[in-house]
């Protein structure tokens, strides 16, 4: 049995913090993806970058609601310089009228989702996790190489991060995903994460999941095996038997 574990000392810093998380199976690949279903994601896309514009009420991209949560966030533990919640990222782009382009069907409908809902998400390919996956405070060291580079780059001691037996998943909570586990054109099973630190914003985390798990089987025909929301009540969650 494999779990998914937000630690104690994940909750001991966002004690109202929600993570949604799907698992999904026998997900399309790229080249599975219909023409026609592809440009109806890439379309999806589109819109959510249009969207993405009513919460970018300052110019300054650090004095918008969505983000300043964020950069306080990352203030309570140790971080890379220059990290970044993700979806800073994705809203600092738009703001630049340089939006998020297509890349493959399963990469467009999360940055979709995120853009839409100015939440932060992600998903891993759930085949390459070594044991259970964890979120919490790590004494530093976990091995990770960045996607796009090319040398190990391993965690800082109190950075907040996910990793499993094998080293880092996902470091500074949500800001670089690792190649190792990282979603690729042939990945069928998939973790999908969904992360609200704000808990005025639970009811939106809800509607952010049920759409991501809609997409996903709607266009690329996955199935869902999971679909849950953690919280410092509910800390632990199934995601393989």
């Amino acid at each position: 049995m494999q779990k998914f574990i937000a630690e104690d000392s994940f909750w001991e810093l966002f004690p109202h913090a929600a993570v949604g998380i799907i698992v999904i199976r026998g997900m399309k690949g790229a080249a599975e993806v219909s023409a026609d279903d592809a440009a109806a994601v890439a379309k999806l896309l589109r819109e959510a970058n249009e969207r993405a514009n009513s919460y970018l009420t300052s110019t300054t991209i650090s004095e918008n609601e969505v983000v300043r949560v964020w950069r306080e966030a990352y203030q309570k533990f140790k971080t890379k310089k220059g990290a970044r919640c993700s979806i800073e990222n994705l809203l600092k782009r738009v703001l630049k009228d340089n939006p998020v382009r297509s890349i493959t069907p399963s990469v467009d409908i999360y940055n979709a989702i995120s853009l839409k809902y100015a939440l932060p998400v992600g998903g891993e390919d759930i085949d390459a996790f070594a044991g259970d996956l964890r979120l919490g405070i790590t004494e530093g060291g976990d091995a990770f190489r960045a996607l796009g580079e090319d040398k190990d780059d391993p965690t800082l001691p109190g950075e907040l991060c996910y990793r499993d037996d094998e080293g880092a998943v996902c470091r500074c909570f949500n800001w670089r995903d690792g190649q190792r586990t990282a979603l690729k054109d042939d990945s069928e099973n998939a973790f999908l994460i969904v992360e609200c630190v704000d808990p005025a914003r639970t009811c939106e985390l809800d509607g952010a999941l049920d759409e991501f798990a809609d997409l996903m089987k709607r266009y690329l025909g996955a199935e869902v095996i999971a679909r849950a929301v953690v919280d410092r009540a509910h800390p632990e969650l199934v995601i393989a038997e």
